[in-house]
């Protein structure tokens, strides 16, 4: 099974959240690539669509080796087998983070034109990647939902790894994935068209659901 293109992974996963379609959720993409998903879903369920920008926390010597990831809020995640296999100390750790809290409240500002984002509380959040293959950013995503007090989260995803599944369990409430592997690959692999989304779709994706 592949996807078409994002925005046809994201009317699959809209046919699997209409349960929801009553309960006025937010769709919450992750920039870039999650955001055309999401906003796909927002269409079909008559939602409200925002961002939650998230960044990765790359191990020093070796950036593509993710050792956590941090979200809006202060929210943060950290991979404790990577930081001690990868013998990374704590001021490694803290000034990763600050970089990547400088760069994160840069693109939320940018991908948002100023924009505040819209309150969870109370609400059904459903947060939105295009793939999931060590649910690092994801984890750190629905964190963020959570810290601002949304009543549910929902992870929605066309394609996981099925060990990035289990381990997000403990992050979210549900998760709805139509197709979970144990060979994941590229999760580019599992598309006909996966270009990459520059950042001027995400922020008109974003103006035209205001």
């Amino acid at each position: 099974m592949t996807y078409t293109n994002r925005q046809q992974a994201g009317a699959v996963l809209a046919s699997e959240l209409r349960k929801f379609i009553d309960d006025s959720p937010v769709v919450l993409g992750l920039p870039r690539g999650g955001v055309p998903v999401a906003s796909a879903i927002a269409d079909a369920l008559r939602a409200d669509l925002d961002i939650i920008v998230v960044r990765k926390l790359g191990v020093p010597h070796h950036r593509e080796l993710a050792m956590g990831a941090i979200g809006e809020g202060g929210v943060e995640i950290l991979n404790d087998d990577v930081i001690s296999s990868a013998r990374v100390n704590s001021r490694d750790i803290s000034i990763t983070e600050n970089l990547e809290l400088k760069e994160l409240s840069r693109r939320a500002a940018e991908f948002r034109e100023g924009a505040p984002p819209i309150p969870l509380l109370g609400r059904i959040a459903i947060v939105v990647d295009d793939g999931i293959a060590t649910g690092a950013t994801a984890a750190a995503a629905c964190e963020v939902a959570r810290a601002h007090n949304a009543r549910k989260v929902v992870l929605a995803a066309p394609v996981a790894a099925s060990q990035a599944i289990e381990r997000l369990r403990d992050h979210c409430d549900a998760v709805v994935c139509p197709l979970i592997t144990p060979d994941l690959g590229a999760v580019g692999l599992w598309f006909q068209d996966f270009h990459q989304v520059p950042d001027a779709e995400v922020i008109e994706i974003l103006r035209a659901h205001r």
